[in-house]
């Protein structure tokens, strides 16, 4: 079993930049994909990021394209998101995930979430 805990969010102006952690528990993290997904208020929740378990491969959602980078260090157990060039529509409640079935972009094929963290950013 993984346990997540997201850190991180705050709020910032538009334009600012924050970084996301993600730190988990278990020995088996190396195994597992990871994804970052977010949820805005009466929105569905969507993907954003995810990357393999080697790191060796990351997958961006188009409205984050160049903007956000997905990445890992497993040997602290934690997978990073740092965020720049915010918008206000990138205002959600973050969460992040593990996955067993690779570097996939739908959230039913991802085993643990965590919490969420919230990101608020100001116009």
């Amino acid at each position: 079993q993984v346990q997540l805990v997201e850190s991180g969010g705050g709020l910032v102006q538009a334009g600012g930049s924050l970084r996301l952690s993600c730190a988990a528990s278990g020995r088996t993290f190396s195994s597992y994909s990871m994804g970052w997904f977010r949820q805005a208020p009466g929105k569905e929740r969507e993907f954003v990021a995810t990357i393999t378990w080697s790191g060796g491969s990351t997958y961006y959602a188009d409205s984050v394209k160049g903007r956000f980078t997905i990445s890992r260090d497993n040997a602290k157990n934690t997978v990073y998101l740092q965020m720049n060039s915010l918008k206000p529509e990138d205002t959600a409640v973050y969460y992040c995930a593990a996955s067993l079935k690779g570097a996939v972009t739908t959230s039913t094929w991802y085993n643990y979430w965590g919490q969420g963290t919230q990101v608020t950013v100001s116009s």
